[in-house]
């Protein structure tokens, strides 16, 4: 135990009184660490962050009809098996053609909330519509009619004929049927969606007179390329009458950019932990040259190699402890930083990053020590203390 404190009292002396080269070379592995440690943060919450952006651009999964009808049921089957913490928002939807002031227009039914959640990208003008009665209105739809927020509008529908006559053998007339909206808002994407007029599911049945099938559902979901093909997988497998595909341009686009991300975040990790060996190497070069003198005369007494060796790794050990602690507490500081500008949100602190920053501190220090250290056991005390 006294042999332990006098070592630890060695080394700590000895790097005391060559403060102003070990401040540097303390300074250079706690960069090195902050990057690695910030960088390595931000590569495993890239994912994460990736997808939330990504989510703002819609949906990434759809569902359409598989064998039979495509029910409300079917699409919430299909929806059920996406983990709750994966599904961001599902939005059914059912087209039919309606009319105002007699005039064509197509009318899509669907769940006003999950719309708005796999949909994020819509902007409109007004209120966004959320109940019986409400209607959200395209802006192509808005110019043709002259439509703006509150305005209330009298939408009909037309049943198809089902060639039933009567007894006279005459055919049968359906009237059509009417309801009453109030416009919430205007939709603007400058897509196709500025073409359609939205309701609720329920007012689009209570209109039709029928609740019908569906034509699409969309969902958006936070997962990787590979989780999302699992998914997508498992709703094919499971659910009869839904057939589940991913949205390409969503799907490919998020993985193309997060693997050349994170490819760019493990070469800049690569080279700043390469220019830290090369300034703490050339630190303890520094080092080993100034106390050749010390080294000469410990040889002499009769200090073995392996003392040597162990008290200057000894100090370079000390060093990358001392650097990877304060690294890891600068890295976590920098990749929130970093977070916040990109992202607009933070990121949450991950333990296990303390001791793998701190233990790769200390291997980078120790293997840029190595070519140091070994040029110190080979100084002749013979010629050092002739001052040659």
């Amino acid at each position: 135990m006294k042999k332990r404190k006098m070592f630890i009292r060695m080394i700590t002396a000895s790097l005391m009184r060559r403060r102003s080269r070990m401040i540097v070379a303390l300074l250079s592995i706690a960069i090195g660490a902050t990057i690695l440690s910030g960088l390595v943060s931000i590569y495993y919450d890239v994912p994460r962050q990736m997808g939330a952006e990504f989510r703002n651009y819609g949906a990434n999964v759809i569902l359409t009809a598989g064998e039979g009808d495509f029910t409300l049921a079917a699409a919430r089957q299909g929806q059920a098996k996406i983990p709750e913490d994966k599904l961001v928002g599902a939005a059914p939807y059912r087209y039919e053609n309606v009319r105002i002031n007699d005039i064509p227009v197509v009318a899509a039914g669907t769940d006003p909330e999950g719309a708005e959640k796999t949909s994020p990208y819509w902007r409109v003008e007004g209120e966004w519509f959320s109940g019986s009665g409400e209607l959200l209105v395209g802006a192509s739809v808005a110019e043709a009619f002259r439509l703006k927020e509150g305005d209330v509008i009298e939408v009909s529908y037309t049943p198809m004929a089902e060639d039933e006559t009567t007894s006279d053998g005459e055919e049968e007339f359906i009237p059509d049927t009417y309801k009453t909206f109030t416009v919430m808002g205007v939709l603007q994407t400058g897509g196709s969606e500025e073409n359609y007029i939205y309701m609720t599911l329920d007012d689009l049945t209570e209109l039709t007179g029928a609740e019908g099938t569906l034509d699409v559902a969309e969902l958006s979901v936070s997962a990787s390329a590979g989780e999302l093909d699992d998914l997508i997988a498992g709703i094919n497998a499971g659910v009869k009458g839904v057939h589940a595909s991913p949205v390409k341009r969503v799907t490919a686009s998020e993985a193309t950019v997060l693997n050349k991300l994170q490819a760019l975040v493990l070469l800049v990790t690569i080279v700043v932990l390469a220019l830290t060996m090369i300034c703490v190497a050339t630190t303890m070069t520094a080092v080993v040259a100034e106390r050749r003198k010390e080294i000469g005369l410990r040889k002499a007494i009769g200090a073995s190699d392996k003392s040597i060796i162990q008290e200057f790794m000894g100090e370079s050990m000390l060093l990358g402890l001392l650097g990877g602690l304060l690294g890891s507490v600068l890295g976590f500081v920098f990749a929130r930083q970093v977070s916040i500008s990109v992202f607009s949100s933070s990121i949450s602190y991950r333990p296990m990053l303390l001791p793998v920053t701190v233990l790769a501190s200390i291997a980078v220090t120790g293997i840029s020590s190595l070519m140091p250290i070994r040029s110190a056991t080979d100084v002749d005390p013979a010629l050092v203390l002739k001052g040659e």
